[in-house]
């Protein structure tokens, strides 16, 4: 959207470590018409002399042709990048139609490798713009309203779809909305290789802020898909969460100051997408599922870490202690006690969509590779100490039964005369 996070990979991986996070896996997106090779290599140019903690990538396919698909097939062979993701929402941009979508399907499942997806319709996302536009409606509250919970339920219900008719693994990001997720588990309970993720803002805030009378607050908590207003949306995503029909936890971490916000100060549309939480995601997990008793400690590891690692195959090096494993340890003190503020964390932006709020539990010591990295509130990491994390393909959490149903299916041909 004409601009960049305000937080480069220092700043990043420095504020998650101080919330208690010590891997990371970032999103490669090159601009339509890049090579996604190139792309990953100036990822990897950015990141590597700056990183505090270890971490891994996704690359977005943005295009599809032949040579995207020998990128897809470089990167897994040569690079350790074991997932790809697609965006159906973005027209005129980034957005892929269901022919492409199929393609970089197929081409995942050759390769071993996690299909994921934005799950938004992007044609009526833009149709909705246009309307609210000619309205008059050009403040953040148009964002919530292109892109109601039906939108994003659509698409997931279509990429489901698609990817059980490619026999192709199916990752779904930043779960959204009560629909979507529930979409998930129907799935999921029907057989189908699907997982969901769902952020740390959908299960701590909510889509009331959109229509904030103060401008630069309403910004701020633009990304998509968009908080939901239904305030009981937050308490269904943990229940989900709890009982196992969403997996995993992340944050869709992209942050923008207020002066980068206001690039769309006069249409909704140009405001970039990007909210914090990649510090706040543990305690305010913690504190929204653990305190409320909707998580157990196991199932607050689990969803924070394990689930993950094994899902993108780098478990047990990553979200397990154990002899052989990485020496990635947070000492979690239950009982502390803090309040959320733009004033205290370590990212570089001027605006924290959680401020205000107060979150019991938090890491006490946080050891990256055999290294304290934060101790009591203070963040010592190193300046380019963390390492480039390859994800194997073939992830055994994701392709044993892929594996197992290409062997078995078989096409259905009857004999005439």
């Amino acid at each position: 959207m004409g601009t960049v996070s305000i937080d480069d990979f220092y700043i990043g991986t420095r504020a998650a470590l101080a919330g208690g996070t010590t891997t990371i896996i970032d999103f490669v997106i090159p601009p339509k018409g890049q090579s996604l090779v190139e792309g990953y290599h100036q990822w990897r140019k950015w990141a590597d002399e700056k990183v505090c903690c270890d971490y891994g990538l996704h690359i977005g396919v943005t295009w599809w042709s032949e040579q995207v698909k020998a990128d897809m097939e470089t990167l897994v062979r040569d690079h350790g990048v074991n997932s790809f993701k697609m965006f159906m929402a973005y027209k005129g941009s980034i957005q892929v139609t269901d022919s492409e979508m199929i393609g970089i399907m197929n081409t995942c499942r050759e390769i071993g490798a996690l299909a994921q997806v934005h799950a938004e319709n992007g044609d009526i996302i833009d149709e909705n713009q246009n309307r609210l536009i000619a309205a008059g409606v050009t403040g953040p509250e148009g964002h919530p309203q292109s892109r109601p919970e039906e939108v994003e339920h659509e698409a997931t219900k279509r990429a489901i779809m698609l990817a059980d008719q490619t026999n192709c693994p199916l990752y779904v990001v930043h779960v959204m909305s009560k629909q979507a997720a529930r979409e998930i588990s129907d799935a999921r309970r029907e057989g189908r290789v699907v997982f969901g993720e769902t952020i740390a803002a959908a299960l701590a805030s909510n889509g009331s802020h959109y229509y904030d009378k103060c401008w630069r607050h309403a910004a701020a908590h633009v990304l998509s898909p968009p908080l939901r207003r239904d305030p009981t949306t937050a308490g269904a995503l943990m229940d989900l969460l709890s009982n196992g029909d969403l997996q995993t936890t992340g944050t869709d971490h992209c942050t923008f100051n207020s002066e980068q916000k206001s690039m769309g100060k006069n249409d909704f549309r140009r405001i970039p997408n990007g909210i914090n939480g990649v510090e706040e995601r543990m305690p305010l997990i913690w504190e929204k599922g653990v305190r409320t008793g909707k998580l157990d400690v196991t199932q607050f590891v689990a969803v924070t870490s394990t689930n993950a690692a094994k899902l993108f195959n780098i478990y047990p090096k990553k979200g397990r202690i154990e002899v052989g494993s990485d020496a990635d340890i947070v000492v979690w003190d239950p009982e502390s006690c803090s309040t959320i503020s733009a004033a205290q964390h370590h990212t570089a932006g001027d605006f924290n969509i959680f401020e205000g709020m107060t979150v019991h539990g938090g890491p006490a010591v946080v050891i990256t590779k055999g290294v304290v990295a934060v101790r009591n509130g203070k963040v010592e990491a190193v300046k380019g100490s963390g390492r480039y994390l390859e994800t194997n393909a073939y992830s055994p959490a994701v392709y044993g039964r892929i594996n197992q149903r290409a062997k078995i299916h078989k096409w259905e041909k009857v004999e005439r005369s």
